[in-house]
């Protein structure tokens, strides 16, 4: 049986500060993040192994593969610990601002240039009503980059989607130093997106 762990990070939890501050990260990371691998390993075990013999990311782009009993844990823990892992990876201390190369180019064709995407990334995410997600998404249907949400732990992977770049607009991921002031957590995290990271995601998917 496939056995998930919770990834390890590659940047200490105080080296987002001051735009995410320390104990936000641990308590993030060690106890939510935690919830989640525990909840997908647990979820996936009653369902049974032969239905979850690929990667979480697979899983959810086939949900109904899942037994329908199972299906909505698998979503939920599943989505959570995928989200997550992604989004500690899409952060960086050594931030570069702004993307470039293809993505760049990408963002330019589809949002006019960078700082109309921010503009609108950050309205989006900022108007999710509860807890979700904002999203930059690669389309393959129509090989385009767009953003979405998804509420709750939902993952742009069971629309068919492939995210690059997602924001966590729970409550947890902020409230310590944000309390109900979202737009300047979103406003904040942009200082610790990791473009190179997404850039890259995003050059192999359209090449």
């Amino acid at each position: 049986m496939v056995q998930y762990q919770l990834p390890k990070l590659s940047y200490g939890y105080d080296e987002l500060e001051p735009f995410i501050d320390t104990e936000t990260m641990k308590i993030h990371h060690q106890k939510h993040h935690q919830a989640y691998v525990d909840g997908l390993n647990k979820s996936l075990e009653q369902v049974g192994s032969e239905f979850h013999p690929q990667y979480i990311s697979s899983i959810l782009s086939d949900l109904k593969s899942i037994p329908e009993l199972g299906r909505s844990a698998v979503n939920f823990f599943g989505g959570g610990f995928e989200n997550h892992r992604i989004f500690w990876e899409t952060m960086t201390p050594n931030s570069e601002g702004e993307p470039g190369g293809k993505l760049e180019d990408s963002i330019d064709v589809y949002f006019d240039n960078f700082e109309n995407f921010k503009k609108v990334f950050s309205k989006t995410a900022t108007a999710i009503q509860g807890s979700g997600w904002c999203w930059l998404v690669f389309n393959p249907t129509y090989n385009k980059i767009e953003i979405i949400t998804t509420q709750n732990q939902d993952s742009p992977w069971t629309v068919q989607k492939t995210p690059l770049l997602g924001l966590d607009v729970w409550e947890h991921a902020y409230y310590l130093k944000y309390q109900n002031k979202r737009p300047d957590y979103v406003k904040a995290w942009w200082n610790v997106v990791n473009w190179d990271y997404v850039g890259n995601r995003f050059s192999e998917l359209s090449e």
